[in-house]
């Protein structure tokens, strides 16, 4: 299973004072050589933690692909095809949020996305969607024109971390639903959001053959903020590698 590391809240801490340090793209290509297999990176509308020029130096640096999450908007369309991302992950944004809060509800606006896609399509950038592991969301992203689905995994993380055994048997029962109805249909399958050291492990070995990557963000920066990002990585690495 790849890893993705989502260097995000590098750039947090540094717009916590509005300075130059930490710098995340020093973490990204930190990450990179501790074996990361992607570097992911939200840039917000309101520009709360990845700013333009973070993105555009990553894309320039670094080796590994490059996946870009970012809101179905005119402004960030045009933003990525300029860049050229390996991969955009279009997610829901509400200002008000702390974090992503949900899936994109592609079943809703499909008509919009299929045409909102095509220019990246036409440029080979590959295109995934964040969606809650549902069968609707699913089929919809593939009449849509996505290439990929990423799976929502908070409410996984939540229900293990209250310890709701049941609950939480029937969300990894949908993720796997969902996983393999995304499969059978030709989709590459991604999962992330709120998965940790402590949960990630029993995520992938109930998950493992259907989720192909993970996209893991706050545990890993939040880990490295004591360890250094490279052992950070590392440690990860070690809990969803064979």
């Amino acid at each position: 299973m790849r890893l993705g590391v989502n260097i995000d809240h590098v750039a947090t801490l540094r717009q916590a004072r509005k300075t130059f340090e930490p710098n995340p793209v020093f973490a990204a290509l930190i990450a990179q050589q501790a074996g990361a297999d992607q570097i992911t990176l939200h840039l917000r509308e309101d520009r709360r933690h990845i700013q333009d020029r973070d993105l555009e130096l990553i894309k320039e640096l670094l080796t590994v692909p490059v996946n870009l999450e970012m809101a179905p908007t005119e402004e960030m369309r045009g933003i990525a095809l300029r860049v050229k991302p390996n991969r955009i992950t279009l997610v829901p944004e509400r200002r008000e949020e702390i974090t992503t809060e949900g899936g994109l509800n592609v079943a809703s606006m499909k008509d919009f996305l299929k045409d909102y896609i095509k220019p990246f399509r036409s440029v080979g950038i590959e295109v995934s969607f964040f969606i809650e592991p549902h069968t609707e969301q699913v089929f919809a992203s593939k009449e849509a024109g996505a290439d990929a689905v990423e799976l929502h995994t908070g409410r996984f993380a939540h229900l293990w971390k209250e310890g709701k055994t049941a609950q939480l048997k029937e969300e990894i029962e949908k993720l796997k639903r969902a996983g393999m109805e995304a499969k059978s249909l030709g989709l590459r399958v991604y999962a992330g959001h709120g998965l940790t050291y402590q949960n990630v492990r029993d995520f992938v070995r109930e998950l493992k053959g259907i989720v192909e990557e993970l996209n893991i963000g706050h545990s890993i920066i939040s880990n490295s903020v004591i360890f250094g990002i490279e052992r950070a990585v590392k440690e990860f690495l070690n809990l969803i590698k064979d």
